[in-house]
């Protein structure tokens, strides 16, 4: 399982893409997409969202 985006909370913000060691995460149409087969599964995405919108 990779890390997970709510839609209707991310703001495109990309403060995510810059915190992912691996390059799994890129904003696409306003939006943080997670490339599944990338994610490790760190969580240091999880800590940078300042809207909560990543989970594991």
């Amino acid at each position: 399982m990779a890390a997970k985006v709510d839609k209707e909370k991310c703001v495109g913000c990309e403060s995510c893409v810059g915190a992912c060691p691996v390059s799994a995460i890129a904003v696409a149409d306003g939006v943080a997409q997670i490339d599944e087969s990338n994610c490790i599964e760190c969580g240091a995405c999880v800590g940078e969202c300042p809207t909560e919108a990543i989970s594991l």
